[in-house]
């Protein structure tokens, strides 16, 4: 029972953590949205600041992080697939050849 109980404590614990974590990147995120920096820099420090975020809320909240192995690399097998999907639709709207119209 009280083993039980320690266990409760600690995971309770690691919510606080993600939580504050969680906060803590929001007002980073917020913060650096208000500086004068490049768009391609805010772009990638936010980006990678979100992917963090959201880590976090899979590892933790949706308790991905005691799933076992074979569900964990199916889902970066999807993450892979969705990013060769979005990368497609980019590499596709610049591979117009030159002088060719193009109607959105």
């Amino acid at each position: 029972m009280s083993s039980d109980m320690q266990d409760l404590k600690k995971e309770g614990r690691a919510y606080l953590f993600v939580f504050a974590a969680l906060i803590i990147f929001t007002i980073l995120t917020v913060t650096i949205s208000k500086l004068h920096v490049a768009l391609a820099v805010a772009i990638i420090v936010a980006l990678a600041i979100a992917i963090f975020k959201g880590s976090l809320v899979v590892s933790f909240f949706m308790h991905f992080i005691h799933e076992k192995k074979i569900i964990l690399w199916l889902m970066f097998c999807v993450f892979l697939f969705f990013m060769g999907m979005i990368l497609s639709l980019y590499f596709g709207e610049y591979s117009i050849p030159h002088g060719a119209k193009y109607v959105p």
